[in-house]
């Protein structure tokens, strides 16, 4: 097989330092790709490179953080398209994200003709202008390695990333962009026609702008919306106002402009008066500090939501508003939601059904047109804004043929697809041998990665399930486990399929074991309701077995006879943590939130995360180099409770290993870990517990009292967070009578673990902290 001339790619131009030009530069830098980072020269600024060291700087302090590690600027050079457009002879891809107007990309592309090498991929990331009306006056050469790569904001964040090539396209440019998004920048790949809009921008936009007329007939307000348009309908958390906000008015404003000038005269982009007042007066979203919403605080220092009133145009205390639907169907299954929002009566209810009917009209109007795939469209609409579901599918859960009917029972004309649907009597898209896209395509959903609900329809590849947790066959001699309880908490059938998934590796042969989901979360810890109950039922020998089983579970991982390898994604917290870190290897999503959080409810890891961060650091320390500092660092990153916010950063706290992976595409987590563990098979030998572990003795519980109390003095830590570092400083010690230098096992470690786990749990103030965080979701300050 031939090379792909256009990869490797291991340098990148971005020309453009504005929000997206300098965020799309922070992310190919999460990736460890240097970027050159260009903007023109202001004329009234001695340093001519201004807006491109700008641009980083707000990389630098956006939030959510544009950055998976703020050393990762370092890899942006700054520049400028006077003095520096011919340092990008050197790029591989060069990437221009400047304003959305026709002229002025036409007159860059001319400029970057001159100096980009024959061989870099060339990229517009316009939201909404066609790709060749940009190419007028290029070379051939230029048009065949010319595509649009087309992110969204926050281009770390929001997994889309549209390609639309044009007929000159070379198809080795798509085949390349779409390896490297998908692989190296973690990226949905989705390819679009080189039309208006392309496929998420022409279907959302549309959306909000017929969301905002249905809202002024419903006479409800942005934050009223916001509250029916989000997670309860399985959309984004900023749902549709906050999601323009997110967006920039301005950007939503010239994509709503451009597809008027250019779509059909029965597809209405025109922005309400007050969109377009609000982008007259620089009222922007987010990027100008205020849109529909706007962040402020209250005389206490407390964050404040403000709400915009359209008629006023004053802010107000309505930036949140509840829903009574809402409120009446939260939590219940996503089909549940959105059959009850479809069908509700009075303003809420006509509000939903009439914004949903435009929604599938509109994305059954485009099948083939900016894509001839219906799965392209869903995860469009997934990838770009967020939603559980695409519209296809949407409508496939609450039934074709009746969706057809209200959008008939609204005047609207059905377009081909539907119309199609309708004479078949077809109630959904995919899975009907019935229905093919306008282009011919069959309607069949094929995900780019291992499902692992798709793997389990094979009822074979089942090997054990229980209400919170399966064994599931993978493929290749691999069994995975897999947890699937609420927040994938840590319970009795979590840990008993682990137990049964090594004893049925060493029972049918199998080469090891990942331990994995695709739920929300890998897991956000152990059972507190459990926890607590025991406590406050002095069931202290439960208590102990529990604890001593779980931490014979974590453990396993690390000393069973065949390799394991651990894949967290999203929120990896406390028991979750402690299996991460049990594992041979982790193979972890580049979105990791991790960390070992229970001095937050009055415990201390209690399943061997203590134990391990303690040997951890002291194996890192060199030579002869005391040991203070592993004690430190271990009760510091315990005892503060401190949680990454992203892999590359749990590697910085030593949460992850430098031999443990990052994945960039969090989809593609379960299919590397099960290479890893076929990587170790052939030569895995079963470690040992270790016997040598060097501790400081008392000498570190006055240590760490020391700092506690200065901690306590300047109001950092309360009366009772003494009480719980006493304890972890006694762990990190190596146990009361011990002197510097003595060595420890693991077990003896984990016994203390355990000892001090059970101590605290006994005590009112943990039962306090334990019941105000089940009860509020936040931790109490006692």
């Amino acid at each position: 097989m031939q090379a792909n001339p256009y990869l490797p790619i291991r340098k990148v131009a971005v020309i453009g330092a504005g929000v997206m030009g300098a965020a799309i530069a922070a992310h190919l830098t999460n990736a460890g790709i240097p970027v050159r980072l260009l903007d023109i020269v202001l004329p009234d600024q001695k340093d001519r490179n201004f807006l491109a060291k700008a641009g980083i700087e707000k990389a630098l302090k956006a939030r959510p953080a544009a950055f998976m590690s703020r050393k990762n600027a370092a890899l942006i050079t700054p520049g400028n398209l006077e003095d520096n457009l011919g340092d990008i002879k050197d790029c591989d891809w060069v990437i221009e994200a400047v304003l959305e107007k026709l002229e002025v990309k036409q007159d860059l592309w001319a400029k970057v003709e001159k100096v980009a090498k024959k061989t870099a991929i060339i990229s517009s990331n316009s939201s909404g202008i066609p790709m060749q009306m940009q190419l007028e006056g290029r070379s051939d050469d230029f048009k065949a390695r010319f595509i649009g790569a087309h992110f969204f904001n926050p281009p770390r964040y929001l997994h889309l990333l549209e390609l639309i090539p044009t007929p000159a396209t070379k198809p080795e440019v798509v085949e390349a962009l779409s390896e490297f998004g998908r692989t190296a920048l973690g990226k949905g790949i989705v390819v679009a026609n080189d039309v208006p809009g392309f496929v998420a921008n022409r279907i959302g936009v549309y959306g909000i702008v017929r969301a905002m007329r249905h809202m002024d007939e419903a006479g409800l307000t942005p934050a009223q919306v916001d509250a029916l348009t989000g997670p309860v309908a399985g959309r984004a958390k900023s749902a549709t106002f906050r999601t323009a906000d997110l967006s920039g008015l301005d950007i939503i404003s010239h994509v709503a402009a451009d597809l008027n000038k250019y779509s059909g005269d029965d597809e209405d982009f025109t922005l309400p008066q007050y969109f377009q007042d609000m982008v007259g007066k620089g009222i922007l979203g987010d990027k100008s500090g205020s849109g529909f919403f706007k962040k402020t605080k209250d005389e206490k220092g407390k964050t404040q939501i403000l709400g915009l009133d359209l008629k006023s145009g004053e802010y107000t205390g309505e930036g949140k508003a509840k829903s009574k639907l809402a409120e009446s169907i939260k939590g219940k299954p996503l089909a549940e939601r959105l059959e009850a929002l479809y069908t509700a009566e009075g303003p809420e209810g006509d509000f939903m059904r009439a914004s949903l009917n435009d929604g599938f009209w509109y994305a059954a109007k485009m099948a083939g047109y900016v894509s001839g795939s219906l799965a392209d469209i869903d995860n469009a609409m997934k990838w770009g804004f967020g939603w559980e579901v695409g519209p296809f599918e949407t409508m496939d859960i609450l039934g074709v043929q009746r969706v057809i009917a209200e959008i008939e029972k609204s005047g609207m004309t059905l377009p081909p697809l539907l119309q199609s649907m309708k004479d078949s009597g077809a109630e959904r898209f995919y899975e009907s041998s019935a229905i093919t896209t306008p282009s011919g395509e069959k309607a069949e959903y094929q995900a780019p990665y291992l499902i692992l609900t798709d793997l389990k329809k094979d009822g074979a590849k089942v090997i054990k399930k229980k209400a919170g947790a399966s064994i599931v066959d993978i493929g290749d001699g691999v069994l995975l486990v897999e947890w699937h309880a609420k927040m994938n908490a840590l319970g009795e059938d979590q840990l008993r399929m682990v137990q049964e998934a090594h004893k049925q590796v060493q029972a049918l042969g199998y080469a090891g074991l990942v331990v994995a989901n695709q739920g929300e979360n890998f897991s956000a810890g152990a059972n507190l309701p459990q926890i607590l109950s025991m406590a406050q039922d002095d069931d202290w020998d439960e208590l102990d077995e529990v604890v001593k089983e779980f931490q014979k579970t974590t453990t396993s991982l690390r000393y069973s006879p065949h390799p394991c390898v651990v894949a967290p994604h999203n929120l990896a917290l406390g028991g979750g943590c402690e299996f991460t870190l049990y594992g041979d290897v982790a193979v972890a999503g580049a979105e990791l939130y991790m960390g070992l959080v229970e001095v937050g409810v009055g415990l201390i890891p209690g399943g061997g995360g203590t134990a391990e961060m303690l040997t951890r650091f002291t194996d890192q320390l060199q030579g002869n180099q005391p040991l203070l500092p592993a004690v430190q660092r271990a009760f510091e990153l315990i005892g503060t409770a401190k949680v990454s916010t992203s892999a590359q950063e749990a590697r910085e706290l030593g949460l992850l290993r430098d031999s443990d992976h990052i994945v960039m595409n969090a989809n593609l987590r379960i299919e590397e870990a099960k290479r890893q563990v076929l990587a170790l098979a052939p030569s895995y030998v079963q470690p040992q517990m270790r016997t040598d572990i060097p501790v400081m003795g008392e000498d570190a519980v006055a240590a760490v009292k020391s700092a506690v109390y200065g901690m306590r003095q300047a109001g950092y830590v309360t009366d009772y967070d003494m009480v719980v570092t006493e304890q972890l400083a006694r762990v990190l010690s190596g146990g009361v009578g011990r002197n510097r230098g003595q060595t420890v096992s693991t077990q003896h470690l984990l016994d203390l673990e355990r000892e001090a786990f059970l101590t605290l749990a006994g005590k009112k103030g943990t039962q306090q902290r334990i019941q105000h965080m089940l009860t509020t979701g936040k931790p109490l300050r006692n």
